[in-house]
């Protein structure tokens, strides 16, 4: 039964279903046997969520209450965990608890290592101004918490129909990303602190505050309200691609993530074996076809006629971060709001049909990075999606004479 709840909506009609059954006289171990069967691991976020439903379609509460003593023989300690909500930011490795702590870190530096020598850099002079530097300079890591923000958590915060806060946020971020940059230059740029550095500097460490004000009191509740405990125990294990401000993250293994893993792996894999994708010149196991894409010595992204991100493969060296996350995103909220409008005009031109390719190319982190898009087209020309390629190009543009097949 629980191959086929594999979504949010079908699983918490399920949960409504069983208490129903509770409610109208089946036995607790009929229905716990069918709870167990089909809900190992359900989280107390959607039992919660069952119930406020069932209360809303006109069951007094009265009648929920009295389950109680129902629900912790089927439940076990879900009920508990109803009643008396643990706070995922408290336990340890929970991706909520891992953004807390990294503004914990973010607060530490604009509070310890940069505010202290704001003024004493002006008259003290060039020790005091070289810590400032240093303080300043660690802002730059926060591409990395922001980064985690906005390819993990803000996709499913669309997917839950929260699109305005991603947005504004990411807009947000990118103003901060910036004024950190600029502020950096500054510093190296000039040998002591003057008033208009000491105003910019000002204003972006109020700006970060204001983030982390955000994310903790507006987006941390939105996103609470929503994910299920599968959806975090995702995005923990995809928080590796991306990386983390603070030095120790610990495993988190939420009740039955591993077994559920298990199953899907089982799962997977027989589906694997199974399957043959036929092509017009060849076939592939799915296994064959996902290591040769995941070879390409370039990332491949491709996104449907419906500008919804459907695939990217997994190599080794990558261009830039992906996440799993991404898939079935709208390809406009996985660009920055300064950038999207340059995608949006790139798939118009696409589909209209007066451009088959765009390329650009930017330096960065000591590679040359060449960004290909190709419009996707059928045999009848039909427009079916747009192929992103991305490649470090500085190894090829160093090549020189030549090497041929037969050569030692």
């Amino acid at each position: 039964m629980s191959e086929y709840i594999n979504n949010r909506e079908m699983r918490q009609n399920a949960i409504k279903e069983i208490i129903k059954k509770l409610h109208e006289g089946k036995s607790v171990e009929e229905v716990k046997k069918l709870f167990e069967e089909a809900f190992h691991g359900v989280s107390a976020t959607e039992i919660s969520a069952a119930e406020t439903a069932l209360i809303s379609e006109g069951l007094p509460v009265e009648e929920v209450q009295k389950l109680c003593d129902v629900h912790a023989a089927v439940f076990k300690g879900s009920i508990e965990e109803i009643h008396q909500p643990s706070d995922p930011t408290l336990i340890p490795g929970h991706p909520l608890n891992v953004l807390v702590k990294e503004n914990e870190k973010i607060t530490h530096i604009i509070e310890n290592d940069i505010r202290p020598y704001l003024s004493s850099a002006k008259k003290s002079g060039r020790e005091e101004y070289s810590k400032l530097k240093e303080g300043v300079n660690q802002l730059k890591d926060l591409s990395v918490h922001y980064g985690k923000k906005e390819n993990l958590l803000f996709p499913y915060m669309e997917k839950y129909g929260i699109t305005a806060p991603p947005k504004v946020m990411w807009g947000v971020d990118d103003e901060i990303r910036d004024q950190v940059k600029e502020t950096v230059e500054m510093l190296h740029k000039d040998t002591e602190l003057n008033d208009a550095l000491v105003e910019k500097i000002e204003k972006v460490l109020d700006k970060i505050t204001e983030m982390i004000f955000k994310e903790e009191n507006i987006m941390i509740p939105m996103l609470l309200e929503q994910l299920t405990q599968e959806e975090w125990k995702t995005i923990a294990d995809e928080s590796k691609e991306i990386g983390f401000m603070i030095d120790h993250v610990p495993q988190w293994n939420p009740a039955a993530g591993d077994q559920g893993k298990e199953k899907a792996e089982k799962t997977e894999k027989r589906a694997e074996e199974a399957g043959i994708i036929k092509l017009p010149s060849g076939e592939f196991k799915v296994e064959e076809l996902t290591a040769m894409l995941n070879t390409l010595p370039f990332d491949i992204t491709f996104v449907n006629k419906d500008d919804v991100v459907k695939y990217f493969s997994e190599g080794k060296e990558r261009a830039f971060p992906r996440t799993k996350a991404i898939i079935g995103r709208n390809v406009s909220n996985c660009h920055p709001p300064a950038s999207v409008h340059i995608v949006e005009q790139i798939v118009e031109d696409f589909k209209a049909g007066t451009k088959d390719q765009e390329d650009f190319w930017i330096q960065m982190a000591g590679k040359y990075i060449l960004i290909r898009y190709y419009a996707v087209r059928s045999l009848k020309g039909e427009y079916l999606g747009v192929l992103e390629v991305t490649q470090d190009i500085k190894p090829i543009q160093e090549i020189t004479g030549e090497k041929r097949l037969l050569s030692e």
